[in-house]
């Protein structure tokens, strides 16, 4: 099973998880294809956007493991 940690591309949770997209524009995340935020970690981008990066993680690892 693909989990995701602080240090997860969004690149490689895009291509495990593509799915997972919707979570991220809940967030503001809207450029999910953009170079920026393809080559960003989930940490950077959550701090980019002032989400509390643990609560994101453990919504989206919990996603990943529903599907």
């Amino acid at each position: 099973m693909f989990e995701v940690t602080k240090e997860t591309v969004i690149a490689d949770i895009m291509a495990n998880a593509p799915d997972s997209v919707p979570l991220f524009q809940e967030i503001g995340m809207h450029c999910m294809g953009c170079a920026l935020a393809s080559g960003e970690n989930v940490e950077e981008a959550c701090n980019a956007h002032g989400v509390d990066v643990d609560a994101f993680i453990k919504k989206l690892n919990a996603f990943i493991a529903s599907r």
